[in-house]
Formats: C-alpha cells, sequence, structure tokens
C-alpha cells in the first residue's frame, strides 16, 4: 500500500495557511484576495504532482490526473469562516494531493488515478456549497447571477469578475469517469476525542431544515402602554421559542441538534414594545423521519399561536437539505485501513455537519473520514489537531483509496 509523506503533508497546511492568516487561524472567505491567491497556489501544487489543474467559473480548483486506470475524485474546500481555523476544509483537499503523490510513487498504485478538488464556497458565502453544486448541474447561470454575498451584497458575478475567473468555464460532472468520491475533514465535534478515537469513519452526514419565523405585532410606549393589551413581537418571540425547546426533546433522536442562532426584534430600543420580531430556526438529524417529525411540531405549534395570539407568526422555510447516507462499500475500505492502522481507536459516526460529499454524492459513490478537533473547536481561530492525528488519517486515507480503486 502506498506511503505518505508526512513532512510534506505538513508542510502543504502550514504554507498554504499563510494566505489569510489570521492570529492561530485563517480568514480567507471565498473569492476575496487571499482565496483567489491560495487557489493559483494550490493549481501550482497540483501541477508540480503531475495532475492537470484548472480554476473554474466559480472558482472550484479541480486537478484531472492524465492516466488511464480506474480513477477517483478527492476533494474538499479551501474557503474558510470568517476568523475561522487553518485545517477546516482544506485539510481534505491537501489530503487530496498527497493521496495522489502517494499513490503516484508505489509502483503497485502507480497507474490508479486520483482527481483532486478545492470546491467553492462550501461555507457558503455567495450560496450554498456553490462549487459541488455546479459541479453536478444543481447550479444554473441564473443562480449565479442572482448570488449576492451574504454579509456585503456584492454581486458574485462582480468578484468573480475581479478574481479574473469571469470567462472561465465551469467544470463539471463526467458520467463514468469515476468510482466514486472521498473526502476527509476534521471531526468539528468532540465525540472523538472523548472517546479516545483517532479515526472517524462517516456513516451519513446530516439532513438540516431551516426555518425563519417573523412575529407581528403593535409598536407602542413601553410606559403607558397596559399589559393586558400589548401585542409585544418580542415577547410572542420567545414565548414560541421557549415551546420549541421544551417539545423537541421529546421528538428527538440520539444525534439530533436543533438551534436558534439568530433572533432581532425592532425597532430594538428600550422604550418601546418591539412591533416586529424574527428568529431563525435549524434543526439537524441523519433520519429523515425525525426531521419531519420536528417540521410537523414546529409547524403545530405555529398555528396554535396564530389562533391564540396576540400576535401573529409567519413561518417559511428558508432551506431543506436531505440526509446522505455513505456508501458501504467504502465505509468497509476505510473501516479495514483504519484496523491496519490504528486498530480499537476507530468508530463508525454521523456527520453533525454538512459537506461537499453529500452533494457530490447523489452522482457516485462517496464516503468521509473524520480526525479529532482538539477540544471539539471549530469555526474558531483557535481550532487545531494533533500533527499525529493529521498524519494517520492520511495514512488511513490513502490505503483506502488504492483499496477502492484497486477493487479490494
Amino acid at each position: 500500500m502506498p506511503k505518505i509523506n508526512g513532512e510534506l503533508l505538513l508542510a502543504d497546511l502550514r504554507r498554504i495557511a499563510d494566505f489569510g492568516r489570521y492570529q492561530t487561524g485563517v480568514h480567507r472567505p471565498h473569492l476575496s484576495p487571499q482565496d483567489v491567491e491560495s487557489r493559483h497556489w494550490l493549481a501550482g501544487r497540483m501541477k508540480e504532482a503531475g495532475l492537470e489543474p484548472v480554476i473554474d467559473g466559480v472558482g472550484t480548483v479541480l486537478g484531472k490526473s492524465a492516466k488511464s486506470g480506474p480513477r477517483i475524485l478527492i476533494g474538499s474546500h479551501s474557503d474558510t469562516q470568517p476568523r475561522g481555523g487553518w485545517l477546516d476544509g482544506v485539510m481534505g483537499v491537501i489530503y487530496g494531493l498527497e493521496v495522489a503523490r502517494a499513490l503516484g510513487e508505489d509502483p503497485e498504485t502507480a497507474h490508479l488515478a486520483v482527481d483532486v478538488a478545492s470546491w467553492a464556497d462550501e461555507e457558503g458565502h455567495w450560496g450554498q456549497m456553490t462549487g459541488s453544486r455546479s459541479f453536478v448541474g444543481m447550479l444554473s447561470d441564473a443562480d449565479i447571477d442572482k448570488a449576492r454575498h451574504r454579509d456585503e451584497g456584492t454581486p458574485m458575478r462582480d468578484a468573480l469578475k475581479a478574481a479574473g475567473l469571469d470567462k472561465a468555464p465551469r467544470v463539471h460532472f463526467e458520467e463514468g469517469r469515476y468510482r466514486g468520491y472521498l473526502e476527509a475533514h476534521i471531526e468539528q465535534g468532540g465525540l472523538l476525542e472523548a472517546g479516545d478515537k483517532r479515526i472517524g469513519i462517516v456513516t451519513a452526514i446530516v439532513g438540516i431544515y431551516q426555518f425563519r419565523l417573523t412575529f407581528s405585532g403593535i409598536q407602542n410606549h413601553a410606559g403607558t402602554t397596559p399589559m393586558p393589551i400589548r401585542k409585544d413581537a418580542g415577547a410572542a418571540m420567545m414565548k414560541l421559542y421557549n415551546e420549541v425547546m421544551e417539545t423537541f426533546p421529546g421528538l428527538a433522536g440520539p444525534r439530533s441538534v436543533w438551534t436558534v442562532g439568530k433572533m432581532s426584534i425592532e425597532p430594538g430600543a428600550p422604550a418601546i414594545i418591539p412591533g416586529k420580531a424574527e428568529m431563525v430556526l435549524q434543526f439537524r438529524d441523519a433520519d429523515v423521519a425525525v426531521l419531519d417529525r420536528f417540521q410537523a411540531a414546529l409547524l403545530e405549534i405555529v398555528a396554535r399561536h396564530n389562533k391564540n395570539g396576540p400576535c401573529e407568526v409567519e413561518c417559511l422555510n428558508l432551506s431543506r437539505t436531505m440526509p446522505t447516507v455513505m456508501d458501504g462499500r467504502f465505509l468497509d475500505a476505510i473501516e479495514e485501513s483504519a484496523v491496519a492502522h490504528a486498530d480499537g481507536e476507530h468508530v463508525r459516526m454521523p456527520s453533525g455537519a454538512g459537506h461537499d460529499a453529500q452533494v457530490i454524492g447523489l452522482k457516485m459513490p462517496a464516503a468521509m473520514i473524520f480526525v479529532p478537533s482538539i477540544g471539539g473547536i471549530s469555526h474558531h481561530f483557535t481550532e487545531n489537531t494533533e500533527d499525529a492525528d493529521i498524519v494517520l488519517g492520511c495514512q488511513v486515507f490513502a490505503d483506502a483509496a488504492a483499496k477502492i480503486l484497486k477493487g479490494n
């Protein structure tokens, strides 16, 4: 089986972290100058590894192998959250690069072909998994025309032009080219660390349902309006929030999670009764039945609040991403490799975060592995993983890729 170069792997990870370095992490949002620079660097490293790289019309970097043997696609993303971590996403891209090099250097696997991708905008600055959705045909030109930066409102077309990518064609999935897709990622949680495990074999990627709830009341004076006649949108929001938080535990599966990560009231002044309030509720699970239970309960709660008042509640479904089950044969290959290198230190587990694999998995067999996150921290510049775990994960990953390509 191929032998990876751990020193080269870590050196590449540390080098790409220089693009947008922020304290101990990285600030490299998609299509920022630092992101564009890092993509050109990455394309250069792919070329040095014998791949034929392109940067496409949404910013995806795809390095293709010219070998005629069985092919596999390995990828993740290299854009980051604002002031995020140095490994989130990009570790999986550099794993792909190192696997391509390692397989090419071993006479037994030198004929096997590895394509490597850094998908555009997995972190959602312009949309939802823009690069992987474009690759599988789920993103139209009209979608790109409409895309605006989530914070700044800048049109994506303008950002692509500034990056010199406005005339670049988009790469697309080629039917029959690949045996499948592999992705590696830091766990972004603390289960591996808590269980003294070093390899997570991802069984499924959770589905995510997201709703925006808008509460319409009557804005009025906070000192002169008696409590019995108030239509306080903020109070109505908190009442519904509490009911959701009390109801959902009874409907949950063992790994269900739900979050209200955004709330607002208007006009937001101490002496004014809020006339409008808004919150965004998100819930996740790998089981569609659980997600549907949550949705039904939410709609029932909203209907009850609309019936009883005093404020009207509008419930809008913002997005619905369905769970994706990973390929069983690929999971077995990963587990065989994990047993060989970390026997007793691996575990099968679902992913609580979304990943490009759930999009690419719509077109071909897919699987993922996790390595531990120290303290379970991610989406923060203090995110980190032990060097030894990074190297071990890549070796397991390379062996699994070889097994899949050789049909073992």
